[in-house]
């Protein structure tokens, strides 16, 4: 095998050109029924059925501060879906998860008909997955708190948070600091921040708290399930480098970060692709390179790297 190949295969650009669409909530003739939110739909152009990907996004962020790494998913042939679930929020995560809920079950009937025409959804492959806040919703709705129409496949959080610390967790709770605990029914990756449980300065509590984040989420999960955690990049590198607004702005400043976004983004992008060919196509050679040599496989550096294959 030609590490270096196979791993440039998942941590660069795929060779499927992208389409970025946004897509209204509001009513459309063309969008008949509409999504129950804004959509920001990262989709394959090239004609081919694709696995589908929901992505949720953390707190108070924009589903469009995560284009770069919608676009990297899809450009390994994969449609990914983010969903605008709110602007501005409380600390109870329950209507998130209904409405995120609601936007899975609008994918049977809607999605096919915003993409490209030589584009199919292939919604018996599905992954959930999220970032922050956004994760801890996505390990709710693979634990049943909301019913939904489709079966998850596969389950990806990006450095989850469920609190502000342990003890303090949002409702609804989703750890239970019982190891193993988690009865999912599909393979599970969580990626974590290494620089996420520390604080930016002395004003600011950190942005994914020990107690509370990769670390816990990880520990109740049972196998399959990976484990990484990318060691110098912080709770917020996974976003685009250019955030605009004043809460894009604030994103560079609230949490411990690493020099530059980019490293960390195509990190997460690419473990995320070798996960879901994984478990949503069958295809184990890019996890299984990633498990052999993390140290020579990954391109930064890694403070643990778990893998629960069996």
């Amino acid at each position: 095998m030609n590490m270096s190949t196979t791993v440039s295969s998942v941590f660069k650009l795929g060779k499927y050109t992208v389409n970025l669409l946004s897509v209204s909530n509001k009513n459309s003739a063309s969008v008949s029924p509409p999504p129950p939110k804004p959509l920001l739909v990262s989709t394959p152009s090239d004609e081919g059925e694709f696995p589908v990907l929901i992505f949720l996004h953390g707190t108070f962020l924009c589903n469009s501060f995560y284009s770069q790494l919608l676009q990297h998913i899809s450009s390994h042939g994969y449609i990914v879906v983010a969903p605008q679930l709110y602007i501005v929020t409380g600390s109870d995560a329950t209507k998130d998860i209904s409405d995120a809920a609601e936007v899975t079950d609008w994918l049977v009937k809607g999605l096919v008909k915003i993409l490209p025409n030589n584009v199919q959804p292939n919604l018996c492959k599905l992954g959930i997955a999220g970032h922050s806040r956004g994760g801890k919703v996505a390990f709710a709705l693979a634990l049943g708190y909301a019913k939904t129409s489709l079966t998850f496949s596969a389950l990806l959080a990006v450095d989850p948070v469920d609190g502000t610390s342990k003890g303090n967790q949002t409702n609804p709770p989703i750890l239970t600091y019982i190891p193993s605990s988690f009865e999912l029914k599909m393979a599970a990756l969580v990626i974590g921040s290494g620089l996420g449980e520390f604080k930016r300065n002395c004003l600011l509590p950190p942005c994914a708290p020990e107690g509370v984040s990769h670390q816990e989420f990880y520990d109740e999960c049972r196998a399959p399930a990976c484990h990484l955690v990318a060691k110098e990049y912080g709770h917020m590198d996974t976003l685009d480098d250019d955030t605009k607004g004043i809460v894009g702005k604030a994103s560079y400043c609230l949490c411990a970060k690493g020099k530059t976004r980019e490293p960390m983004r195509n990190f997460v992008g690419g473990v995320m692709v070798a996960f879901m060919r994984a478990y949503l196509n069958g295809d184990m050679e890019d996890l299984l390179t990633l498990k052999g040599d993390p140290d020579l496989a990954i391109p930064i550096g890694v403070s643990i790297a778990s893998f629960q294959l069996e």
